[in-house]
Formats: structure tokens, sequence, C-alpha cells
């Protein structure tokens, strides 16, 4: 083996700082991008076009999300725009965590709307009830005090 081989040589061109380049040269002496100067720029392009974000359709503007219906439906046309290549996965993955909060959100809203309609569902029957009790009244011979003065019916063991 020779010491060309061992030793691996640097680039002989100088960086835009004025420094030397430090890429492994190829067998001109300069590395891959200074001997084809115009692939760095073209390779950049590429990596660009890659990761520029989509335009948005104008045409199906996002919905409003104020229904557990309608981010089932937002999420299932997230989920075709990224397999069909519409949509970034990077974007998918970045609104799946917002829908999801989003239907929490409604989720406890909703529950929270059912369980105060059933409080003064409860309460109205409450004071119905109150009021049927008052009229109905049999009076409570236990907080009398004497047990020979309660019916037998209630001593009864069951």
């Amino acid at each position: 083996m020779s010491k060309n081989h061992s030793k691996q040589t640097r680039c002989k061109a100088r960086t835009k700082a004025g420094k030397p380049c430090r890429a492994a040269a190829t067998e001109g002496g300069l590395c891959f991008f200074h001997a084809n100067p115009n692939k760095a720029s073209e390779l950049g392009r590429i990596g660009g076009r890659k990761n520029r974000h989509a335009p948005v359709d104008e045409d199906s503007p996002l919905p409003k999300l104020d229904n557990a219906v309608a981010v089932m439906n937002t999420v299932g046309r997230l989920i075709e725009d990224v397999y069909v290549g519409k949509l970034h996965p990077r974007i998918g993955s970045g609104l799946a965590p917002l829908l999801s909060l989003q239907l929490r959100a409604i989720e406890t809203a909703d529950h929270e709307r059912r369980l105060e309609a059933l409080e003064k569902r409860s309460a109205g029957a409450a004071s119905e009830q109150g009021l049927h009790d008052k009229a109905t009244a049999v009076p409570d011979l236990a907080a009398a005090g004497d047990p020979e003065d309660v019916p037998s019916w209630r001593h009864e063991e069951g």
C-alpha cells in the first residue's frame, strides 16, 4: 500500500470564508462539490422542493371543528391527504395532537352540558317531590322518642 491510500488527502480549494476546505479530495485534488460547483446548487434546489410547504387548498378549507363528527371527518380527510401525498406526514403528525385536544374539549363540554341538564331536571323533580311529600306527610313516630308509640310494622325485621 502506498502512503496516498493510507492517509486521506484533503481538498485543495478554499471555502467562501477563506479557510481550507476540510472535505476529502477526489482524484483531481478537489472535493466533489469544488470539482462540480453546479451540483451543490442543484441538490439544494431538490431539497428545497422536498421541504416546501404545500399550498393550502382554497376549495376545501378547514371546517368548523365544533362537534365530534366534524373532528372525525377532518381526521379522515387528513389521513387520506397524507396517504395520497397531498399532505406531508409531518404536517399530519403535527395536527393529530391538536385534533385530539379539540375532541377532548368537545367531549368535556358535552359532558358538562349533559350534567347541568340532569342536575336541573333532578332539582325540578326534587322540588316537585318535596311539595308532594308535604301534602301527604306521615308523622315520623320514631323521632318522638317512645318506642312503644311506634307501630309494629316499623319494627319488623327483614
